[in-house]
């Protein structure tokens, strides 16, 4: 099919008196039969012919006009054809168009090609039909014959303009497409900005391709358009031929893709990848004054530990939604992983004012999160680096609100801390003890010091705690303290963790063949509990063939115990299994559910200080936890003992056994050997 017009009514119908089929009292075709070009009847509907003269006969080669009427055309009939049959019925039944085409027609699978005008004709039953009449057989060179086609079965949307006007053709995929067939180039733009773009290019280039948003018959989409200006073939005057391919589920993926690939899957705020792009975009904006705001959720890991996963993700969603509430439309909110959230803040105003909004931030935070029967109450850390996005180094801002980050946790959390140069020396300090760090933990520049745990039944020292040091290789000695945090956050951790546990398991070892009947008590972290290797490390220990059963003591601490208690307890089950004892650190502080505590095997509660020091004000949480001992068959350890005072308050309630300064300081392992042969109490008569 080519060269269509829509003509809106300016031809008359070749049987205008014509008004039924059959039935008249005269013959209503008359004037047709003897005409010598074809005309006949085609029932849409029904996809018959309901009458043909004889050269309609002849062209469509049957026998007789009864024979061609009982043909069913639908039998061969493409979806496209019966789609533009739609087409034009619909066209004849609101606006009495005329259609002139080229048509190929298939009598006995023969083609035959004609021009053919198409008019409305209504059935007696008041269905629309079509009256079909040849203007006479096309001539047309093959090429033009299946280009004809190809425009009628292509799915890609072809229609000429009138300038600025409505269309003067389109094909079936175009008209099938439409919202309005007479809609002007210029209305079918869902954003006129795009139509003005399209006329500026074409009024340079001639022609030009676009992605827009248009409308359609099946609301708005978005056409891959390529327009150029030409003439019109029929008048010579200037038009514009626009193909179109509807690519809306293509734009939807490839959004979605990219939203993927910016957002957080979990909360749905912006990711990492996201803000490396948007910092750096951040350069061509005029704005001088900046602010990257760094947070995360105080103690989220226990949230996690202790109420599980899913309420921990709840969690995090809540966070990001109260943010994203709080902060206007042009600030952005990104998640970079875990509970850590950036916040980037452009056109910020002066400090004073900029700061009350962020406490304002910190309150809102902080208000308790209810999920079902739950009620968590939660808060923030917060950390600020003000910055020019002109001439700013995105990593050193990171790392400056980083530093604040850490300053305000160092502070006890649920604050806010603006970077300052102070902070950024001991953040230089800081890191080169990190770098320090782990290159000690790769050359083992690590001791144990012991210190000695006593009997009070007894008075003498049944067992040492190894407690790991630092050989600087500058300053000598360095107390856990200063190094174990740096370690937690970088997750050197683990690796010391490793260390110590040779070191100790080793020396425990040796103690045991030279005859020094000592117990070894040696501290997990969390992480390290968590960590596959702990449990390959312990398992080749104890096949040494003089491994002290009963005699090494594995410190946890209650945090260890929250989760799932069944893979807890199996884990914990292997351990002592393998003839290690396992002991509760810092006990009394965590979230120890003293309902449970007793199906983990447990042989030792060690009190935590905190305790001691308030003595005799927490002497009845201090006999909670002696009674509850007693119950499980556990020892029960004070550590911390400082005071001759302390001492005593443990010796009256039946302490089994104390640690602390009083008694002596961690010292070097030649030191606590002649600690454990000459510290005997029961001789100085204490407690015994």
């Amino acid at each position: 099919m080519r060269n269509e017009r829509i003509d809106l009514g300016s031809s008359v119908p070749l049987s205008e008196a014509v008004s039924e089929v059959s039935g008249a009292a005269s013959d209503p075709f008359a004037l047709a039969r003897r005409l010598q070009t074809a005309v006949w009847i085609y029932d849409i509907d029904n996809a018959r012919i309901a009458y043909a003269n004889q050269s309609a006969v002849h062209l469509w080669d049957a026998k007789s006009e009864d024979d061609l009427r009982k043909r069913d055309l639908a039998k061969d009939m493409s979806s496209t054809v019966a789609n533009r049959l739609k087409q034009y019925q619909a066209d004849f039944q609101e606006r009495d168009a005329v259609f002139n085409e080229m048509w190929t027609l298939y009598p006995k699978g023969k083609p035959t090609s004609a021009m053919v005008v198409y008019r409305g004709f209504e059935m007696p039953d008041g269905r629309m039909a079509m009256q079909c009449e040849v203007l006479g057989e096309a001539n047309d060179q093959p090429d033009n014959l299946r280009s004809a086609e190809a425009l009628l079965h292509t799915d890609v949307m072809i229609t000429l303009y009138e300038m600025d006007g409505p269309p003067l053709y389109m094909n079936p995929a175009a008209r099938n497409a439409a919202k309005e067939v007479m809609q002007k180039i210029s209305d079918k733009f869902v954003d006129h900005t795009d139509y003005d773009k399209l006329v500026a290019k074409m009024s340079t280039s001639g022609e030009h391709r676009m992605v827009a948003k248009v409308k359609a018959d099946n609301g708005q989409r978005w056409y891959d358009l390529s327009a150029k200006q030409c003439s019109d073939a029929v008048t010579g005057d200037p038009a514009i031929l626009v193909t179109a391919i509807d690519v809306s589920e293509l734009k939807i993926a490839r959004d979605k893709a990219r939203y993927l690939a910016d957002r957080d899957q979990l909360t749905g705020c912006y990711n990492r990848a996201y803000l490396l792009r948007h910092m750096a975009a951040l350069e061509k904006f005029k704005t001088e004054r900046c602010a990257l705001l760094y947070f995360d959720v105080d103690h989220f890991k226990q949230i996690n530990d202790r109420l599980g996963h899913e309420l921990g993700d709840v969690v995090l969603q809540r966070i990001a939604t109260r943010t994203n509430d709080a902060i206007r439309s042009n600030d952005t909110l990104v998640r970079l992983g875990g509970d850590e959230f950036v916040i980037v803040f452009e056109d910020v105003p002066s400090e004073a004012e900029f700061l009350p909004k962020i406490e304002n931030l910190l309150e809102v935070l902080s208000r308790p999160i209810t999920h079902d029967t739950m009620r968590v109450s939660v808060t923030a850390s917060m950390g600020i680096a003000m910055f020019s996005p002109v001439s700013a180094d995105f990593t050193a801002v990171m790392r400056e609100a980083d530093t604040a980050l850490y300053a305000s946790k160092q502070a006890g959390r649920n604050r806010v801390t603006v970077f300052n140069d102070e902070m950024g020396s001991k953040a230089q300090a800081r890191d080169l003890v990190e770098l320090q760090l782990k290159n000690s933990v790769k050359e083992r520049d690590f001791v144990l010091h012991f210190q000695p745990r006593v009997n009070l039944a007894t008075g003498r020292v049944v067992s040492v705690e190894g407690l790991v040091r630092w050989q600087h290789p500058d300053r000598g000695i360095v107390l856990p303290g200063e190094f174990i945090p740096i370690c937690e956050e970088t997750g050197l951790i683990e690796e010391l963790g490793q260390l110590v546990l040779e070191m100790g398991c080793k020396q425990a070892i040796a103690w045991h063949r030279s005859g020094i009947d000592v117990e070894l008590s040696l501290n997990i972290s969390p992480r390290q509990f968590d960590d596959a290797r702990l449990m390959e490390a312990l398992r080749e220990f104890s096949k040494h063939p003089d491994f002290p059963d009963g005699k090494i003591e594995l410190e946890i601490t209650e945090s260890v115990l929250i989760g799932d208690h069944g893979l807890i307890e199996g884990k914990l089950e292997k351990i002592a299994q393998m003839g290690y004892r396992i002991a509760i650190d810092d006990f009394g502080t965590g979230y120890s559910n003293l309902s449970y505590i007793s199906r983990f095997p447990l042989n030792c509660l060690k009190i935590d200080q905190s305790f001691i020091n308030q003595l005799p004000k927490t002497g009845p949480i201090i006999g909670l936890i002696l009674t509850l001992a007693k119950q499980i068959g556990a020892t029960v350890v004070a550590e911390g003992v400082e005071t001759q005072e302390q001492f005593d308050w443990l010796c009256q309630n039946e302490c089994n056994q104390v640690q602390g300064f009083l008694l002596s300081r961690p010292v070097p392992v030649e030191e606590i050997e002649k600690v454990i042969e000459k510290l005997d109490l029961s001789r100085r008569g204490e407690c015994t």
